[in-house]
């Protein structure tokens, strides 16, 4: 059985069709990447599955359960969790203190709440700016306190929406390292990117949207010489 599974998901704003009978799946402990141009629905699908938005028809399925229409904050409860094209770090409190939030997911109690937290401060290199303020912090720790206080919710998925956004090669392939490295623990993990040696590398799996529609879906490399995925996003052929 799938972790995630997907069935005739379809959603429009106004006369615009943003997601359209899209069916896929995630298998446990897989990385899936998602591509596709800009507008091409990548984020509404993100926002769908994980209870932003409704969708017009069409279901989720979640560890076997029918999640379709449920709150963010349900769904984040049985295990799914995500992060956002956008960082939303809480802008005022401390790294602590935000990945704090996301513990008390799981632990009620403050002080193993804050040791949870502790826990992916230190995975995600942050322990010398534990007490700053995120909104001190430049654009690729407040990414990684973002990406930590989703990891303390200690899910069973993750969906994580351009999380290499504005950094710099160097910080690209520490966090890819990182997404290695929790994929390796178990962790499952769907994946937005638009930088192609990054998603070429770290997924087992991609699947590319246009238009809102799926094109294509396979092993990395078959979808860098798909000519369907060249014509509608790569451009040419792309050399692993």
């Amino acid at each position: 059985m799938a972790l995630l599974e997907v069935e005739g998901l379809s959603k429009s704003f106004g006369g615009v069709v943003a997601v359209k009978d899209l069916r896929f799946s995630v298998q446990e402990g897989e990385i899936l990447g998602l591509i596709g141009p800009n507008g091409a629905g990548k984020t509404t699908v993100f926002n769908l599955v994980t209870g932003f938005l409704k969708p017009d028809s069409g279901r989720v399925t979640f560890v076997g359960d029918d999640i379709t229409g449920l709150k963010p904050h349900r769904i984040c409860e049985r295990g799914m969790v995500r992060t956002f094209q956008i960082c939303k770090p809480f802008a005022r409190l401390t790294v602590l203190e935000n990945t704090t939030i996301g513990a008390l997911m799981r632990h009620s109690g403050k002080k193993e709440a804050r040791k949870v937290a502790q826990k992916y401060i230190d995975f995600l290199g942050l322990s010398q700016m534990v007490d700053r303020p995120a909104k001190d912090l430049p654009i690729v720790m407040q990414r990684k306190v973002e990406f930590a206080r989703a990891l303390a919710t200690e899910p069973k998925l993750i969906l994580l929406d351009e999380i290499l956004a504005g950094l710099n090669p160097t910080e690209v392939n520490e966090v890819v390292a990182l997404i290695k490295q929790i994929s390796s623990a178990g962790l499952t993990i769907v994946i937005v990117e638009h930088i192609m040696r990054a998603i070429m590398s770290v997924s087992d799996r991609i699947l590319v949207l246009h238009h809102g529609e799926k094109i294509a879906e396979g092993k990395p490399a078959e979808i860098a010489q798909s000519p369907e995925v060249i014509d509608a996003y790569l451009g040419e052929k792309y050399v692993l």
